[in-house]
């Protein structure tokens, strides 16, 4: 099977009007070990998308997951589609089996955030 050299999907932080980066920040604050493992499951989302379960799941209103197994938690990234690139909205460690309407919360504000940016 041949390899893709080029992704199908860019990747980038949502970005605050202040500036700030809350996903690189709550990534910089989690061991290498799970950084390493969220960066690989996002770069898997670029090479490879459209994906599906178990990696990918679609909530609602536009918003994505990249699930990410860390050692005996479970960690979410939670994405939007701007054209051909993947805007990293939000990220938690999971602690029920659902996602919590408060995490989705946030993702869908941020998500409204970037459409107010364009």
């Amino acid at each position: 099977m041949e390899r893709k050299t080029t992704p199908t999907l860019g990747a980038r932080f949502f970005r605050t009007d202040a500036g700030g980066e809350p996903l690189r920040d709550w990534l910089k604050s989690l061991p290498v070990i799970d950084r390493k493992t969220i960066g690989e499951d996002i770069k898997t989302v670029q090479f490879g998308w459209p994906l599906g379960m178990p990696l990918v799941d679609h909530l609602e209103s536009g918003i994505w997951e990249v699930r990410s197994r860390l050692g005996t938690r479970i960690a979410r990234v939670l994405f939007a589609l701007d054209g051909d690139t993947m805007v990293l909205l939000h990220g938690f460690i999971k602690k029920e089996q659902k996602t919590p309407r408060s995490e989705l919360d946030l993702a869908k504000d941020r998500l409204k955030q970037l459409k107010r940016q364009k």
